[in-house]
């Protein structure tokens, strides 16, 4: 292991970097705390229907973290077009709202019309703390660092700039959305859905404003790809947030 700007383990005679191996870990430790909340919910789903929503929530969510990711710059993509560059460009932004359109047109094509997104949220927010670890410890070298900053929070990643620690602040703001949806479970009475709405919400919102401190490709004014999937989906939880909110009340003591 190095103690610089990459962190790299050694394995088996070849260096990795950080952010994979974090990565990996993220998303196994999510899988065991998803099937665990799974088997203490009271709602139960057959497997087949179970299996069609997961393969749904796979496949859009590796379509749609790879196709944003190499959306950020349209140049790249659509000119010199990269087949390994396709494979390793990644955003979680894409992954959760192409996740989400699999999960719908798995339940349409099951029947099935319940929410499924509730016990996702947890191991999701899980898996993306741990993620921002390795991106942090990544440094400069992959395209999740912030712009130079003369801030007092600025750090220095593996250049000669002090630059905004930008996964330190995502992962400080999911501790923090952790903890405020799990006073919502606690104390408010909502619909099947309602915390996983929250949280697509509240994540996207996040998401737009830390772009302004991240470098990239302007689109439409001063709006990057991924702030502009942002957009549509904040605009679409707005108005599913509005319908859930008639159903919500608190909770005596």
């Amino acid at each position: 292991m190095t103690g610089e700007f990459p962190l790299a383990f050694h394995i088996f005679g070849k260096t990795v970097l950080a952010h994979p191996v974090f990565e990996t870990a993220g998303i196994f430790l999510a899988m065991r705390l998803y099937f665990y909340l799974k088997r203490k919910s009271p709602e139960k789903m057959d497997f087949a229907k179970s299996a069609a929503v997961l393969i749904g929530a796979t496949g859009g969510a590796l379509l749609g973290s790879k196709l944003i990711g190499n959306l950020e710059n349209p140049d790249l993509f659509f000119n010199h077009f990269n087949l390994k560059r396709f494979w390793t460009s990644n955003t979680i932004v894409g992954g959760l709202s192409f996740g989400l359109i699999g999960v719908e047109l798995a339940k349409k094509l099951v029947a099935y019309q319940k929410s499924t997104g509730d016990l996702m949220v947890f191991p999701l927010i899980l898996a993306m703390i741990i993620g921002r670890i390795g991106c942090f410890f990544t440094g400069i070298y992959e395209e999740t660092y912030g712009v130079p900053t003369h801030s007092v929070f600025g750090m220095h990643l593996g250049d000669q700039y002090l630059r905004h620690p930008v996964a330190l602040y995502e992962i400080a703001f999911l501790v923090v959305l952790a903890a405020f949806l799990l006073w919502i479970k606690k104390k408010i009475l909502y619909p099947s859905g309602f915390i996983f709405q929250l949280f697509m919400l509240s994540y996207f919102t996040f998401r737009l404003m830390l772009d302004f401190i991240k470098p990239k490709v302007e689109i439409i004014g001063n709006l990057g790809t991924i702030q502009l999937v942002c957009l549509v989906v904040i605009i679409y939880y707005i108005f599913k947030l509005r319908t859930s909110w008639s159903s919500v009340s608190t909770q005596n003591p």
